[in-house]
C-alpha cells in the first residue's frame, strides 16, 4: 500500500510549500483536486492544459520531492440537471484529458445524481421505496440517465488513456455502498470500480470493514482514509439524517473528524489489515476534513494514526 494524500486539506498552502509539508510528513504520493466540489487549490486546470512547460514545472516540482501523483479528482455532480451539471461535466471532461496528458491512469471522481425526472431541475437522492413513485423515479435514474452516462464516460476514459475511474461512495449520489457500485460496474464495465471512504458508510450505518470484503480488491480502485465521530448527544433522538451544514459540528449528529477521533488507532489497523487480506495494494489517500481543529494540525494527527495503522512498512 502507498502512503498518499488529498492536498486539499491544505489549500490554504501555496502548491510548493505544501509539497513540503507533504513530504516532511512522509507521505509517497498526492491526490490533487481539478475542480467541482473542490476549489482546486493547487492545479490550475486550464493553464496546465494549454501549456505543456507549466505540466512539465507541475510534474518536477512533485518528482523533486520524492513524490509520485497518485490520481487526479474531478469530484461533481455532472449529473444535475441544470446549469452546475454542465460545468462539472466540463471539469470532467479537461481532468481526462489532462490526465492523458500527464499519463496518469487513475480519476477518483462521484457517480452523480440527476433529477427525478426529465423536466427536473435539481438532484433528487431517492433512499427509499415508499411511496411508490420513488421506485419509478428511481428506475428512470438509472435506466435512461446514469447507465447511458457512464456507457460513454467510459469510452472517453479509454479515449484518453485512462484505465481506472474510482467512483466515492458518498451520500446523495447514485453509487454510494458497494450495492450500487456493483450494479453499475455490472452494467458499464470494469472501467468503474470503488474509492471507499469508510467515513461516508459510518454514517449511514454501514460497516465498511464488511464493505472490504463484499467488494473485494478488484473492484476497490483507490481507499480514502476519513474519519467520522457519531455524537452521542444528538444521535439517540434525532438518527442520522442531519440537513444541517458541517461547519455547524457542535449541533450535527455526526461529523468528520481526524483519524483517531472517531474511530481509534485499533479500528484502522482492522480496517487496513483487511483490505491486504482481500489483496489490496494501491494507495491509502489521506482526507482530512475535521473543522474542529486547525487544518496541519489536524492533519497530524490523522498521519500519526494511520503509520500506525499501515500494514506496511513507512
Amino acid at each position: 500500500m502507498r502512503f498518499c494524500l488529498n492536498t486539499d486539506c491544505l489549500g490554504y498552502m501555496p502548491f510548493e510549500e505544501m509539497l513540503d509539508t507533504v513530504a516532511k510528513l512522509g507521505y509517497e504520493s498526492i491526490e490533487i483536486a481539478c475542480g467541482n466540489w473542490s476549489k482546486a487549490p493547487h492545479i490550475d486546470l486550464d493553464a496546465m492544459l494549454e501549456s505543456e512547460q507549466a505540466r512539465k514545472s507541475f510534474m518536477d516540482a512533485i518528482a523533486k520531492r520524492g513524490l509520485v501523483l497518485e490520481v487526479l479528482n474531478c469530484s461533481g455532480n455532472q449529473l444535475a440537471p441544470n446549469e452546475e451539471g454542465k460545468l462539472h461535466q466540463e471539469v470532467v471532461e479537461k481532468t481526462f484529458k489532462l490526465a492523458g496528458l500527464l499519463g496518469v491512469k487513475k480519476i477518483v471522481m462521484m457517480s452523480g445524481c440527476p433529477g427525478g425526472s426529465a423536466e427536473d431541475h435539481t438532484p433528487n437522492w431517492i433512499v427509499t421505496s415508499w411511496p411508490p413513485i420513488t421506485t419509478k423515479i428511481l428506475n428512470w435514474q438509472w435506466e435512461e440517465v446514469l447507465i447511458p452516462y457512464w456507457k460513454k464516460t467510459v469510452e472517453l476514459a479509454k479515449a484518453n488513456g485512462i484505465e481506472k475511474i474510482a467512483l466515492e461512495n458518498h451520500g446523495c449520489q447514485m453509487v454510494y455502498n458497494p450495492e450500487t457500485l456493483i450494479r453499475l460496474r455490472d452494467a458499464v464495465g470494469p472501467m468503474v470500480g470503488m474509492n471507499l471512504d469508510p467515513s461516508h458508510l459510518m454514517w449511514m450505518g454501514g460497516d465498511p470493514v464488511a464493505a472490504v470484503h463484499k467488494l473485494g480488491a478488484d473492484r476497490i480502485y483507490h481507499v480514502h482514509a476519513k474519519d467520522v465521530r457519531i455524537e452521542r448527544n444528538y444521535i439517540g433522538p434525532d438518527g442520522v439524517l442531519d440537513t444541517k451544514t458541517i461547519d455547524q459540528f457542535a449541533k450535527r449528529t455526526w461529523n468528520y473528524v481526524a483519524l483517531g477521533h472517531g474511530h481509534d488507532v485499533s479500528w484502522w489497523k482492522e480496517f487496513l489489515s483487511c483490505l491486504s487480506m482481500e489483496g489490496y495494494d494501491g494507495p491509502i489517500s489521506q482526507e482530512m476534513e475535521d473543522l474542529t481543529m486547525p487544518a496541519l494540525t489536524g492533519l497530524k494527527k490523522s498521519t500519526t494514526v494511520l503509520k500506525e495503522a499501515m500494514p506496511c512498512d513507512l
